[in-house]
């Protein structure tokens, strides 16, 4: 009887919490700002394109400040009335709150890591004197002390050979453009006046005299959206001002690229100049330092592959290329005579992508088989040592360092694993485990597999699944399909403490290797640009279509989820099949395929994309699949949460600007269609903890509530037992 009773207690709380459902969708309304339409167009090949709010593309004016402001408090009125909001918020500090630590490196007389104790916004760098006991660690740099709301973060490191010296980067708001200060690392001092105006950029040393930086001319208009396509390499000498800087590379039309980057070789010996038009392919040039009126020597005169300098012993250079070998090598050659011809290969190409690192006198070759870590070790003779043994089923990261290093360290971790790190020795090729995080989540809870599908055209696709143990094929598990697809790079397993709470809700989380990602090596990339690009839509599209047919979910509680190149990927499949998923999540998406290159280093992005004004063609097919110019009237969109910064310079705000704009102003039905637009923040890196938790509450919280939980899934899953 009492079972009975119980029953119908839970039977009564389910419908009660259903009836509350449809009342609370009923109370949470919308009411959209209004967003102006102005006569623009542009004329492709004959055809003119209508762009109405183009207005939104300048970021510095009151207009579009107003209209952030406006959209930020419509979106911010509903997600405060999502009943469990607040709960998710509170579970995902909690979990977050453990201790972080990064592997140990030398420089100098010291030992460095990075370390944050569990909600701190920016991890602090710690370091203890060599040899000594970890235990004595001090701060050494502690970028939480940037800015009081944790927004300027550490943008990159560089110290000199000797450790004596620093040249640290930081990024102010999220924003790509940084600044360089120079260190003294015995008193912590600051030594000089801050390098300003540097974007995409590294810091090479050359001995403890000066380094080598990469930058553009400040552009003329919004320094967050103007285009820069003319990067330049510039030598800073310590102890003169920034404007004496020497101008290395670029700077003339013969010499205009979009990206540049120089590094020095660890020996001193070599500057290593490598220009780019795209995001893919290079060329290559080398100078002998022992000499300054040495001339630049080209090995490379061509973008058509991606190479670069591994590392070199005396004039011996180790190069790594993908030039006739799509899944790369490695090849040796003399730097008196460094041209392909007189290449030599040292470990050749394989059916598998190779993703190399040195260090300790070795090299680690790290092969992505089917997305998952196997690593080989090869001496500089190019004598097979071994292969490593790694800790499970997953991605390993981190091998290399020092020549002079016997040591390695390295992490491994999968997606229902949270990352721990090792002990390499690479003499006996024994590893230990060095440390492991104290999280409350048990990987023994969960399950993680991979499956393989067919795409539109055939083509085979892995994708791994992830969710808790005991999970009931039923079709109605919330579910995120996140994806990504481009610019040659892999999404290879790995833990994230939002996607735990995600789980912990009887989520599901499945990542397809879509093409136009690296996972296959150059074919693979390729298969998924230009005009095939919609190969990756498809793909995508096939992965939600398998979790639909195999129970895992259905299209009422299906989430697809996507960043930058991503958010292309999901809005180009919200808008070719609405009906396909309850919810779209694009973040910091390229959503105006017409005009991304128009804006800062958009242009560099044509490898992949191509652009309008390529030819016709290339319009059409672009036109095709743009999100922004796909939003048709009469279409019921799924519930959607734009998601940017107002800071990125990188795939600049307006994208998702005017994709809102076209969603709000032509969507039927009831399905809300809103824009949370993060303030001081840009396109990812650097972002404080406290924002980044909030935004994972917003966005978990907006996608559970739009499959039509009331409460928490788990919760109504006590009801049920």
């Amino acid at each position: 009887m009492k079972k009975i009773t119980l029953s119908l207690i839970t039977l009564i709380t389910i419908m009660a919490c259903k009836e509350e459902q449809k009342q609370v969708e009923r109370d949470i309304s919308v009411d959209y700002p209004k967003t102006k339409k102005v006569d623009t167009a542009t004329n492709y090949f004959g055809v003119t394109i209508k762009d109405p709010f183009r207005w939104l593309e300048d970021d510095r004016s009151t207009e579009t400040e107003n209209w952030v402001k406006n959209q930020n408090q419509a979106t911010f009125s509903y997600l405060d009335n999502i009943p469990y909001r607040k709960e998710l918020k509170e579970r995902l500090e909690k979990l977050w709150n453990y201790e972080k630590v990064g592997a140990p490196f030398n420089q100098g007389d010291y030992t460095y890591f990075y370390k944050n104790d569990g909600l701190q916004n920016q991890y602090v760098i710690y370091r203890y004197k060599k040899g000594s006991n970890p235990d004595t660690a001090e701060v050494f740099l502690d970028p939480n002390k940037f800015s009081e709301d944790g927004t300027t973060s550490l943008g990159g490191t560089s110290f000199t050979k000797d450790g004596k010296i620093l040249a640290y980067a930081i990024s102010e708001g999220g924003s790509d453009w940084r600044k360089i200060l120079i260190m003294n690392t015995e008193t912590k001092e600051i030594m000089e006046d801050t390098l300003v105006d540097i974007k995409f950029s590294g810091m090479s040393w050359y001995k403890n005299e000066g380094f080598y930086y990469s930058s553009y001319d400040k552009p003329k208009g919004s320094e967050l959206s103007a285009k820069t396509d003319q990067h330049k390499v510039y030598y800073h000498k310590l102890g003169t001002p920034q404007k004496e800087d020497q101008l290395i590379f670029g700077g003339t039309e013969a010499q205009k690229h979009r990206y540049i980057y120089a590094n020095v070789t660890e020996d001193n010996k070599y500057l290593l100049i490598s220009p780019k038009v795209s995001t893919s392919g290079n060329k290559l040039y080398i100078k002998d330092l022992s000499n300054p009126n040495n001339p630049l020597v080209t090995i490379l005169d061509h973008t058509e592959s991606d190479t670069y300098v591994i590392d070199n012993v005396d004039s011996k250079l180790y190069l790594v290329t993908n030039l006739n070998a799509p899944n790369q090598k490695i090849v040796t050659v003399d730097a008196a005579n460094p041209t392909p011809e007189n290449w030599v290969d040292f470990i050749p190409e394989t059916e598998y992508v190779l993703s190399p690192s040195k260090g300790g006198g070795y090299f680690f070759t790290e092969y992505m088989v089917d997305a998952i870590s196997k690593i080989k070790q090869y001496d500089y003779d190019g004598k097979f040592i071994r292969d490593i043994e790694l800790p499970g089923v997953g991605n390993a990261g981190g091998f290399g360092g020092k020549k002079e290093e016997k040591i390695d360290y390295y992490s491994f971790t999968n997606y229902n694993t949270p990352s721990s790190i090792y002990k390499y020795d690479m003499e006996t090729g024994t590893s230990e485990l060095y440390w492991k995080p104290n999280i409350d989540f048990n990987p023994e809870d969960y399950t993680s597999k991979q499956v393989f599908y067919n795409s539109k055209d055939g083509t085979k696709i892995p994708m791994i699944i992830t969710h808790k143990k005991g999970v009931e094929l039923n079709g109605k598990n919330p579910t995120i399909l996140y994806g990504y697809g481009g610019f040659n790079v892999s999404l290879n397993p790995s833990f994230s403490i939002a996607n735990a709470v995600w789980m912990e809700q009887g989520g599901i989380y499945a990542v397809p290797n879509l093409r136009g990602g690296g996972e296959y090596g150059k074919k693979w990339h390729k298969a998924g640009t230009q005009l095939q690009k919609q190969n990756v839509f498809d793909d995508f599209i096939a992965a939600a279509e398998y979790l639909i047919a195999n129970k895992y979910t259905s299209s009422d509680y299906l989430a697809i989820r996507g960043g930058s190149n991503g958010g292309l990927l999901v809005g180009a499949t919200m808008t070719q099949r609405p009906d396909l998923m309850k919810v779209a999540l694009p973040a910091v998406g390229v959503l105006d395929m017409l005009r991304y290159h128009t804006f800062t280093a958009g242009a560099g992005w044509a490898y992949d994309y191509g652009t309008a004004e390529d030819n016709k063609e290339m319009f059409e097919y672009l036109k095709a699949y743009s999100p922004v110019h796909n939003v048709k009237e009469g279409v019921q969109y799924p519930a959607t949460l734009v998601t940017t910064g107002d800071h990125d310079d990188r795939v600049v705000p307006a994208h998702s600007f005017k994709f809102a704009a076209e969603l709000q102003d032509k969507q039927t039905g009831n399905n809300p269609t809103l824009i949370r637009i993060e303030t001081d923040a840009g396109h990812g890196a650097g972002t404080p903890v406290s924002k980044t938790i909030e935004q994972y509450a917003d966005i978990f919280g907006f996608t559970l509530y739009n499959m039509g939980f009331d409460v928490l899934p788990e919760k109504t899953k006590e009801f049920k037992d």
